[in-house]
């Protein structure tokens, strides 16, 4: 038992002298230090690591929770027409003209003119403007605002037409066409072709060309005053405002013949006024007369009524 013990503590005393040359040697701690920072090294990487993972896991939450769909399955309205500006229904790299103008009222006489279309020896006021280009050759036609086709048809003098309609009852109308591309119920974007240019009986002066008319509700207005302005400004325009003085115009802009009628009817009732003002200033002349002839009587009369008088 004695010898156990004292084996032991034999045992004991060398691993210690062993712990105590590694301790000593050169390259023991050099070694432990590499050891526990490349332990740190690798914590540090896999905790970064942890983080980055966790950061794109909630990146795609959020992109998921931001795209709800529609309860209604409806797709949501669009508001880009709200941002969109009133193009010409040209393509930018035609070079075309205006050759027959929107007529007017309150415009001036010259500018009226250019607003007038002659058509079977009579001249009719133009509700659009009519845009060709400077060869005379066709051209497409595109879309002046982002809409949906309402109607595609063939008239007699006015060509191919095709209308277009945009938010809040607004209205466009392409007239003359050659070529026609789109169909009723057909969605098509600002610039996007709807047609070619083309000819009609109504307009033959203009040659080839699109007629191009812009209408808030029931009343056309001029493009001119709208091309490459937000549609916001169409959609704040006021038409009654508007409408007032034209009217006022037409009211006195009635036939020549009528007004020539009224002119001899005002000049005829003028010279009866002047005659009968002329009557009744002989007859006020005549009655002053008699009041001056019965003031001289009055006198008279007073004179024998006194001496009439008993006293």
């Amino acid at each position: 038992m004695v010898d156990e013990v004292i084996n032991m503590k034999e045992n004991s005393s060398e691993s210690k002298n062993k712990w105590t040359r590694i301790f000593k040697k050169k390259w023991f701690f050099p070694a432990l230090y590499i050891t526990i920072a490349a332990f740190l090294l690798i914590g540090v990487l896999w905790f970064q690591n942890s983080q980055s993972n966790m950061i794109e896991g909630l990146d795609d939450v959020e992109q998921d929770d931001s795209y709800s769909q529609d309860p209604f399955d409806e797709e949501a309205e669009s508001v880009l027409q709200q941002q969109e500006d009133i193009k010409m229904p040209v393509s930018e790299d035609v070079q075309t003209e205006i050759v027959t103008k929107f007529y007017d009222y309150n415009a001036e006489q010259e500018d009226q003119e250019k607003g007038l279309t002659l058509y079977n020896n009579r001249y009719y006021q133009s509700t659009g403007v009519d845009i060709a280009s400077g060869d005379g050759e066709t051209f497409d036609v595109v879309a002046s605002l982002s809409g949906e086709v309402s109607e595609v048809k063939e008239d007699p003098l006015l060509g191919n037409v095709v209308v277009m309609s945009h938010e809040d009852d607004i209205t466009t109308y392409y007239a003359s066409l050659g070529e026609v591309g789109v169909e009723p119920g057909t969605k098509v974007e600002q610039g996007e072709k709807i047609g070619t240019a083309g000819k009609n009986l109504f307009s033959e002066e203009s040659g080839t060309h699109v007629h191009f008319e812009i209408r808030k509700g029931e009343t056309e207005v001029n493009p001119e005053e709208f091309f490459n302005e937000p549609l916001s400004k169409l959609i704040d325009f006021n038409v009654e405002e508007e409408m007032e003085e034209p009217e006022a115009e037409n009211e006195n802009s009635e036939d020549p013949e009528a007004n020539e009628e009224g002119i001899e009817e005002e000049e005829s009732d003028a010279d009866a006024d002047m005659d009968s003002e002329g009557e009744d200033a002989d007859e006020d002349t005549d009655m002053d007369s008699e009041r001056e002839d019965a003031e001289q009587e009055e006198p008279q009369a007073n004179n024998n009524l006194s001496f009439s008088v008993p006293v």
